[in-house]
């Protein structure tokens, strides 16, 4: 009998530097009052999917978002350095406008041709892509038939996506946007994945802007 593996591949919730319009990468900061929304929304929504492993960024915003969803099961959360967002290096807390000014060309990279992104400190799409990837795959073969939730950052989400997609890196930010705690779910039979949601956010319970 073929085994499937599901997959709930969720961005944090809202944080105060994503209001700010602030670089994030491997800095922090915490959830807004209404990113924690966004995720007790999501928490109710799947109250009642069953998961047996979660999995987060070692990132407190994931790991928090991931606290929320788990709401009163009896899983463990396993935070993982793996599925933590791009290092931006110098980029990291700075204002986007100050970074349209300073660095125009890396920016129009990162956007779009994210293939040929590089600043001072940070990681390359190919850096984040191999150590996500091969992450999950490694859960996916030591859990087979599992339902595991994996609470991480726009980046990953992204990449992963692609992964399942066959999407090369120069479309990686191809529609849909990544809202936080939306959801993409994936099914997974013999390695062929079955993409069932992607950026998914109806959960939420008033409209927002992005």
């Amino acid at each position: 009998m073929k085994e499937t593996t599901t997959i709930y591949l969720v961005r944090h919730g809202q944080t105060e530097w994503n209001v700010q319009h602030r670089f994030q990468g491997h800095k922090d900061s915490p959830l807004t009052k209404l990113g924690i929304q966004q995720a007790e929304w999501l928490g109710e929504a799947l109250q009642h999917d069953p998961f047996d492993f979660i999995f987060s960024s070692t990132s407190s915003r994931a790991y928090h978002t991931a606290e929320l969803i788990k709401g009163n099961r009896n899983v463990q959360i396993s935070a993982c350095d793996e599925f933590r967002e791009i290092n931006l290096g110098v980029w990291e807390g700075e204002i986007q406008e100050r970074i349209r000014e300073l660095y125009p060309q890396q920016l129009d990279h990162f956007w779009n041709h994210p293939e040929l992104f590089g600043v001072k400190g940070s990681e390359t799409f190919h850096e984040v892509r191999e150590r996500a990837v091969s992450k999950l795959n490694e859960i996916v073969s030591s859990y087979p038939g599992s339902r595991i939730l994996l609470v991480t950052h726009t980046v990953v989400v992204k990449l992963l996506m692609a992964y399942f997609e066959g999407r090369s890196l120069d479309r990686l930010w191809d529609l849909p946007y990544i809202h936080p705690t939306c959801l993409s779910k994936i099914e997974l039979t013999d390695d062929v994945p079955s993409i069932l949601l992607h950026g998914d956010v109806s959960h939420y319970k008033e409209e927002q802007g992005a």
